[in-house]
């Protein structure tokens, strides 16, 4: 196993640890995180370098690129949406679910 999905599985198993306690806000940062990993190792795959270690900035990042299909762009929009005054994501909107998608999409053998 790549060193990149060791870690996008580790970042993965801690925020499914935060839910389970019940701590939405460090779940989200780890799903972040997890998806962050995936986009560095899709952009070294294109010869590109990651401008920032940011997860945030990677993904807006990715989110610019013009080549990138709907569902990969969709996953990408929602990583980085704004949690609302009560600190809550849309409903509907699981970062755990998409950072795994995310992955899958960017690098099929995630």
């Amino acid at each position: 196993m790549a060193e990149w999905q060791d870690k996008f599985r580790q970042e993965i198993k801690r925020a499914e640890e935060c839910r389970a306690r019940k701590n939405e806000g460090q779940a989200r940062v780890c799903a972040r995180r997890a998806a962050g990993i995936a986009v560095r190792e899709y952009l070294a795959r294109r010869g590109m370098t990651a401008l920032s270690s940011s997860a945030y900035d990677l993904l807006k990042f990715l989110l610019e690129l013009r080549d990138q299909p709907a569902e990969v762009l969709q996953s990408a929009a929602h990583l980085t949406l704004r949690v609302d005054d009560e600190f809550k994501l849309p409903e509907g909107v699981d970062l755990i679910h998409e950072a795994r998608a995310l992955a899958g999409l960017l690098l099929p053998e995630a």
